[in-house]
């Protein structure tokens, strides 16, 4: 169990802002189940909306729109191409919005489902929160998740949402999708980085369109090298960063290698 410090100021009630922080734990193939991606993701409130989103990509592009510096692009950490999209949810509405990119084109996917949770008579403390169990069958995997009272936010990682107070973890039966809660602190502004333009879609529609993708240099919009390191970095127009060998340039592979890095899970928390 990871011993992180947990920031709980006491008027948690009348704050308006706050970020849940999660590690996220995914198998991206499932013909490779000793696959594990980890990264950070961020859950941002203010008590009528919610964000779920990258901390590194939200970290990167925050640092980008204030300088427009292609250095600082260079320098910041990477994350998984995988863990890109948002999650927008509306507390009054009681709606998810599922935004993410392919390549030039940003998307929506509109959603109204919630997770129908039965409340089990089971009690747990987790990293000295008082937590209790609760089990539902959503988007076709059957989910265990420990949610707090202590934190009067029905929120959860991800498109979860509906129970009683905050989800502290949630997984799914296969361990192929697990989201810990590290850290709790509050903050002054929320994410604020939403696409002005759209192009809405199913979900489904979505995982073809992402399944579909192919490379081209036409999908280049920038690239440094670097002769002392014997590295290309390669931006794609959808923001990502791939950093490539120089060899692999010189050998013909350039586009093969490009598209190894940039494939898409076929292991989606949605299976239908």
């Amino acid at each position: 169990m990871y011993k992180f410090l947990f920031l709980f100021v006491m008027s948690f009630f009348s704050a308006q802002h706050y970020r849940f922080v999660y590690e996220y734990r995914m198998k991206p193939d499932v013909n490779k189940k000793d696959s594990v991606i980890t990264d950070v993701m961020n859950l941002d409130t203010d008590g009528k909306k919610s964000y779920f989103y990258n901390a590194v990509k939200y970290e990167r592009d925050s640092t980008y729109a204030a300088t427009k510096s292609y250095k600082d692009l260079l320098l910041s950490k990477n994350y998984d191409q995988n863990l890109s999209y948002i999650v927008e949810k509306d507390y009054v509405a009681k709606t998810v919005n599922f935004y993410d990119k392919f390549k030039t084109v940003n998307l929506l996917i509109r959603e109204n489902e919630v997770p129908e949770w039965k409340i089990e008579k089971e009690f747990l403390k987790i990293n000295n929160i008082d937590c209790q169990k609760a089990t539902t069958n959503f988007k076709g995997r059957s989910w265990e998740a420990w949610f707090s009272k202590d934190y009067p936010v029905n929120d959860g990682p991800y498109k979860f949402s509906g129970l009683p107070g905050l989800i502290v973890s949630v997984k799914d039966s296969e361990n192929n999708h697990v989201f810990n809660l590290i850290q709790i602190k509050k903050i002054n502004t929320i994410f604020s980085l939403l696409p002005k333009s759209t192009k809405e879609m199913s979900f489904a529609d979505y995982k073809k369109t992402m399944a579909s993708f192919t490379f081209t240099t036409d999908d280049i919009e920038s690239l440094s090298i670097n002769k002392q390191t014997g590295k290309a970095d390669i931006q794609v127009k959808d923001g990502y960063f791939v950093r490539i060998g120089l060899d692999d340039m010189k050998s013909g592979k350039l586009d093969q290698k490009i598209l190894q890095r940039l494939k898409r899970t076929n292991n989606y928390i949605e299976k239908d």
